[in-house]
């Protein structure tokens, strides 16, 4: 009897152990943490030290780095994030003669440092919520276009009296809730940043697109940065006299790192998910954006590597576009078999038909929001029905700088024509440096044959859309002898095929472009009427659903007696968790934790798994330094753990039950991809390299003691 009452009571025990143990839903608003109880899930520390007005505290140690997340790691600017974030950096500063992106790069000296194109840092300073003053202007709008327009201009009013309240700092209004909820938050923008430490791509890119979204990893996916300032504190331009910045709170680096089922938490900068929204925007996303995409952009690599083939110098220009391309296309099968697997569509309306009832049976929510659902599936069935043309087109000027050159130069010649003679150079200054870096992004991997043999590719695909049609390609290119011979005189007589000449001709003045004939202009002033429609349509439809979404919402929080955590969207956030396994099929069982031993089994002499040859005499030398791990007898390389995170948390860091930095998050196992519309703890695993990894890649590899030094580690 005794016995029974100890399991029973034991039993009881354990699960109120785990009720504490198992992670909530969610990418928290930094406005959010009261809501957690984190001390009981495992922090070690008050949860005013992670966030604080008045104090600094571990947010100031965050930034946004490019699209990704970085944390200061020294009291002079240092910046870990991950390798692939460093990436287009990298590739810029590299040459066939230095090749840093192959070769890796250090730097143990401030002026040897090499500026990072492209790349700025963001710091979250501090939000307000302005939902109402941006919803009092929405309330006013009579139509659904004029209901975005509205909600634009407010914010662009608010933005701007806050700018000339803080001109040092960046100020954005973000939605968190669509057509609810709307926050202006305050950033420190950094200007100069330079890379510092990027190990050899062999390490910091090891299983290649092989392991890409896949556990178990052994990538080192690390690089440092520092950020700059002029030498009176504040954000500058890069200059050789810039001076290292002094973060309010920088991490501090634990080597001995974590073990499994140790709580971990991470703040950072996760770009968008899209769990609020209906059945039937999931299903438009199964139907016809993720299939699509992910078809184009396989086509797109294959292309530019038959292209490139052993071409160093080509290589080097298509490397990022190839490697962001391929991360979406596995990031969208990823989506597409776990939309299948998890009848997610199926479920979703399950949901919606128990929402409809609790709408019907209440006589104040049936007067408010009975059409909801019937005014939702209309909006969507008009998306399905453009699905493909607008696909087209957005990827049509994303994919051919000349063509969108085509597109710019035609649309400016309408809109001239509607602006008094007066006004038209400040209309075109205006509009000149957006239309500019967007073509110039284009051309920076441009190549004039690859750029005819995608357009060819896309008027192909158009001419076999079932039911959708591309208007004016009308009775045209009937066979690919047609397409080619249209594609001759496009590019042998358009002026688009030199990179400067956009520029060029925006700088002559609005006679120039007025009176400017070139057959890219041409073919995009026949496919600009359609484009125009779509793109009207398209915004009253947003503007529609940015209310129905908004009431959405609502009504899912009046049923469910619950609010929701806002949809990532770029803005600052905290997710919880454990560093925990999980076994995604049948008879699968995969433990959080991947060591040297590992990496040594993959490694191979070149593709994916090419390993530097230093890697295998540090291991048989068993040359571990300070980083063993005496429990795995072993160094370890990538962690696995149950937080809640999406693209843009790239980067971030992985943080123990003190707050001290213990890895770096930079991926999703293959089952997480679905993660953008749904979150489950059973499949949701996020993938971080161990900072043990790190410091030991840094120390015993690059000989990189002086970063290990700035870091306390040493």
């Amino acid at each position: 009897m005794k016995k029974a009452f100890y399991l029973i009571s034991s039993t009881l025990f354990l699960g109120v152990l785990l009720s504490f143990m198992l992670p909530e839903e969610g990418m928290f608003p930094l406005s959010d943490l009261n809501k957690l109880d984190l001390n009981a899930a495992g922090l070690n520390i008050p949860k005013s030290q992670i966030f604080d007005t008045k104090n600094p505290s571990l947010n100031d140690a965050l930034v946004r780095v490019g699209g990704c997340t970085g944390s200061f790691v020294s009291e002079n600017g240092l910046i870990i994030t991950n390798h692939h974030c460093a990436f287009g950096a990298v590739r810029a500063a590299s040459t066939p003669q230095t090749d840093y992106l192959n070769d890796g790069l250090k730097k143990d000296k401030y002026e040897t440092e090499i500026p990072a194109e492209g790349l700025t840092c963001r710091i979250t300073e501090s939000y307000e919520d302005v939902s109402v003053e941006v919803l009092e202007a929405a309330n006013k709008a009579e139509t659904p276009s004029d209901r975005l327009k509205l909600i634009a201009e407010k914010i662009e009013e608010i933005e701007l009296r806050e700018q000339n309240a803080n001109p040092d700092l960046t100020v954005e209004v973000s939605e968190m809730f669509v057509g609810k909820q709307y926050v202006l938050f305050r950033y420190t923008t950094l200007l100069d940043v330079r890379l510092v430490y990027v190990p050899m791509r062999s390490i910091g890119e090891f299983g290649g697109e092989s392991d890409n979204w896949i556990w178990p990893r052994h990538t080192g996916d690390f690089s440092f940065m520092r950020a700059y300032v002029g030498t009176d504190g504040k954000p500058a331009a890069y200059n050789k006299k810039n001076v290292p910045f002094k973060p309010k709170k920088f991490l501090k680096v634990n080597p001995n790192g974590v073990d499994e089922e140790d709580f971990v938490f991470i703040l950072g900068y996760p770009g968008r998910t899209f769990r609020h929204n209906p059945s039937y925007y999931i299903d438009y996303q199964e139907k016809f954006q993720l299939p699509y995409i992910a078809e184009l952009y396989s086509w797109k690599n294959k292309a530019m590597e038959e292209y490139a083939g052993n071409n160093r110098n080509l290589q080097l220009k298509f490397a990022s576009t190839i490697k962001g391309n391929a991360n979406v296309l596995k990031n969208y099968r990823g989506k597409l078999e776990g939309l299948g697997s998890l009848n997610l569509v199926d479920k979703k309306k399950i949901e919606e038909d128990d929402l409809k009832e609790f709408i019907a049976k209440d006589q104040k929510m049936k007067s408010l929001y009975g059409n909801l659902f019937k005014e939702m599936e209309t909006v969507y069935k008009g998306m399905n029905e453009d699905a493909l043309a607008n696909l087209w087109y957005g990827q049509l000027l994303r994919g051919s700088p000349a063509l969108l050159s085509g597109y710019f130069v035609a649309s400016l010649q309408n809109d001239l024509k509607a602006v008094p003679k007066a006004e038209q150079m400040k209309f075109l200054s205006e509009k000149k440096t957006s239309y500019v870096n967007s073509i110039n992004r284009g051309y920076a991997s441009f190549e004039l044959e690859l750029d005819k043999k995608f357009v060819k590719k896309m008027i192909q695909d158009a001419k076999q859309f079932d039911g959708q049609k591309i208007n004016a390609l009308g009775g045209r290119f009937e066979n690919d002898a047609e397409i080619e011979k249209f594609l001759k005189k496009l590019y042998a007589k358009s002026e688009f095929t030199n990179s400067r000449y956009f520029e060029v001709l925006l700088d002559r003045g609005p006679k120039e472009v007025l009176g400017f004939n070139d057959p890219m202009v041409d073919f995009m002033a026949e496919l600009l009427p359609q484009y125009q429609a779509l793109s009207a349509e398209n915004t009253d439809r947003q503007g529609t659903l940015n209310k129905l979404l908004g009431d959405y919402v609502t009504v899912k929080s009046a049923w469910k007696k619950t609010d929701f955590v806002p949809d990532a969207n770029a803005t600052l956030r905290l997710t919880y968790g454990y560093v925990r396994g999980y076994s995604p099929a049948d008879g699968v069982s995969y433990s959080p934790i991947t060591t040297l031993s590992g990496l040594i089994e993959k490694g191979e002499e070149e593709g994916d798994y090419k390993l530097p040859e230093i890697i295998r005499e540090l291991y048989a030398k068993r040359d571990f330094g300070k980083f063993l791990n005496p429990k795995l007898n072993d160094v370890p390389v990538a962690l696995l753990y149950n937080t809640d995170t999406s693209g843009g948390n790239s980067g971030s860091p992985i943080m123990d039950k003190n707050g001290n930095l213990v890895g770096v998050n930079f991926d999703r196992a293959y089952h997480a991809t679905i993660n953008d519309f749904a979150w489950n703890e059973s499949y949701s695993r996020s993938i971080g390299v161990d900072i043990r990894y790190v410091l030991w890649v840094a120390q015993k590899v690059d000989k990189a003691d002086f970063l290990l030094k700035e870091m306390g580690v040493l």
